[in-house]
């Protein structure tokens, strides 16, 4: 029988006060084949993973995407315009929530000695590490010297940060309702952990000056801004003397600091939104309204936000074009427990989520926007049983049967008319 993990669960994001928590419950058996087959597709990922045990700074991801430093990148399969600039992709997923069955498994995949968070992200490691830029959330601050925990305050080994790295991505998103789950010295071990392994953050800050930049970021031939913001901090209040520790969700601040993010260059804005109600398929009134408001926003006829990436409503939600612009109103979880929702039942959907990937092209001219030329999303699934990210399509191909879970996430990120618009389900 499975030991039970506890998880977050969450009012809807009407105000920053504690939140009602319930324990996990085993959750039902899978049919044996279907975990047979999805086991084993998850160890032949994670043996290509190359999990980093060691405590050695990870190799270099390879990408032509990277935390900005003046170099130039190595290529772009985005192609180019007229004037000769490149463009890139773009990969975004959703909430790293570890609960204490996977810090256990982290444990139990590094033998006991340690933990290793790489072989879970393995099923996620072809897709990230092929994006010229990629993008995650990690919703929980970090422990240190073995006192880590998972809910209801949350803190995690730092080996997280190298997996992340091992993965692919270059920046992350940190800010949560869970940011100061340990106070500002939670935020200062996460941001360090995160700089260690080479990958850039936005939503959190350890001084007032690093709060009033973004992560920049270089992606072809282009300059990236991103921005992180949540509704709340589950009633934690701001660290006395620190109010920069964390990002609140305001749409005045959020259009400034993006507009000050383009006047110093940005050539891609993108804003990372810890928003909505937890377990709702669809986007609330607050994150629809907010979308609309941000997307709006225009500078000398630009748009001042070129992307919105949406965490914390725990299961997937629609993806939408606003005003010109590309919402993921909800990624779901991309590693988390097995999970109960506010009715206190199992719900599988707290295990899958979607990765959204976009091909920027770079501006037909001087002082437009870059485009979106092709827009995607891959529906994900957090196996819980082997304690591993599966591709559902790719799992699809390989004969498991999956694809009532795969359709199920597809119908809800097509339900606000997607489709319509161009985004169609990558691989």
């Amino acid at each position: 029988m499975k030991q039970r993990a506890r998880i977050t669960r969450h009012t809807p994001p009407t105000s920053t006060s504690g939140t009602p928590r319930s324990a996990l419950r085993p959750r039902p058996t899978k049919a044996a084949a279907a975990v047979l087959l999805i086991a084993g597709i998850a160890a032949t990922a994670a043996c290509s993973a190359q999990p980093d045990t060691t405590g050695k700074e990870p190799a270099p991801n390879g990408k032509s995407g990277h935390a900005e430093s003046g170099a130039a990148p190595a290529h772009s399969p985005a192609g180019g315009s007229a004037a000769g600039k490149r463009g890139f992709t773009l990969a975004a997923s959703g909430d790293v929530l570890p609960h204490s069955s996977i810090i256990r498994k982290a444990n139990e995949d590094a033998g006991g000695d340690g933990y290793d968070f790489a072989p879970m992200l393995a099923g996620a490691k072809p897709v990230i590490r092929k994006a010229d830029l990629a993008i995650c959330h990690m919703e929980t601050v970090y422990g240190a010297n073995g006192d880590y925990s998972g809910y209801p305050s949350f803190k995690s080994p730092p080996q997280v940060a190298r997996a992340l790295r091992t993965t692919g991505y270059d920046a992350c998103s940190t800010a949560s309702n869970h940011t100061l789950d340990d106070g500002s010295a939670g935020v200062r071990r996460t941001l360090d952990a995160l700089d260690k392994a080479g990958i850039k953050h936005a939503g959190s800050a350890r001084t007032a000056a690093e709060d009033k930049t973004p992560a920049w970021l270089r992606a072809g031939d282009a300059k990236v801004a991103q921005l992180a913001y949540t509704y709340g901090t589950n009633g934690y209040p701001l660290p006395k003397g620190k109010p920069w520790s964390v990002d609140l969700i305001d749409r005045g601040k959020i259009i400034a600091d993006a507009r000050a993010a383009r006047k110093a260059g940005a050539d891609v804005v993108v804003v990372s939104l810890h928003w909505g109600s937890e377990w709702q398929d669809a986007p609330d009134r607050r994150q629809l309204r907010l979308g609309k408001q941000l997307t709006a926003s225009r500078t000398g006829g630009r748009p001042d936000i070129d992307l919105i990436l949406g965490t914390h409503a725990h299961v997937p939600q629609a993806y939408e074009k606003v005003n010109g612009t590309w919402v993921i109103y909800g990624m779901g979880d991309q590693i988390a427990g097995d999970m109960i929702n506010h009715e206190g039942a199992h719900d599988p959907r707290g295990n899958q989520g979607t990765i959204g990937r976009f091909t920027f092209a770079p501006p037909a001219r001087p002082g437009a926007r870059w485009e979106v030329k092709k827009a995607e999303f891959l529906p994900m699934w957090f196996d819980t049983d082997p304690g591993r990210v599966v591709n559902l399509n790719t799992a699809l191909d390989r004969g498991a049967d999956v694809s009532a879970v795969r359709d199920r996430i597809r119908r809800v990120v097509l339900s606000r008319g997607a489709g319509k618009d161009g985004l169609v389900m990558g691989k």
